[in-house]
């Protein structure tokens, strides 16, 4: 069986930032690590449901939201995947998710934090969304508009 794209990136050199995944014809997957990769540092569930409520509903509704695909949890807990249409340049996707971030201590209410609107209304915390996406933020501002990997040869 071949070894999908995610699987083929050395978890042990990723860093929190911001990389290209992969390219499906016109979507653009951005892997959004917030943490480094097996460090024992992890998102609990609550973290990563309140960012996945509080950063889907502020893409998708940005200016860019039409090009916006998806935006999810990684199952591993150590970051995010934001699916964005080709016709968005990696630096736009960039400065899209800074400001998005930026945005996030105006945020007043948890969005769709109701029974009706979601399956685990109850497990959710705009305090933890806030801390989250602060320190990726941070993370991000810090490695700066940097989208590929890094490999061995340049942590040597």
């Amino acid at each position: 069986m071949k070894t999908i794209a995610s699987f083929s990136v050395d978890h042990d050199l990723i860093e929190p930032g911001m990389y290209i995944s992969r390219i499906d014809g016109d979507v653009v997957t951005y892997d959004l690590r917030t943490r480094r990769p097996n460090a024992g540092n992890y998102m609990s569930n609550l973290t990563m449901h309140s960012v996945e409520h509080i950063l889907a509903t502020l893409l998708r509704n940005s200016a860019r939201g039409d090009e916006i695909v998806y935006f999810g949890p990684m199952g591993c807990r150590t970051g995010f995947y934001l699916l964005v249409r080709d016709t968005v340049s990696p630096e736009d996707v960039y400065r899209l998710l800074v400001e998005t971030l930026r945005h996030v201590p105006d945020v007043t209410e948890m969005f769709g934090a109701k029974r009706k609107m979601c399956g685990n209304y109850r497990g959710l915390s705009l305090d933890a969304a806030k801390a989250e996406c602060a320190s990726y933020l941070n993370a991000l501002l810090a490695r700066g508009a940097r989208f590929d990997y890094p490999t061995k040869e340049e942590n040597a």
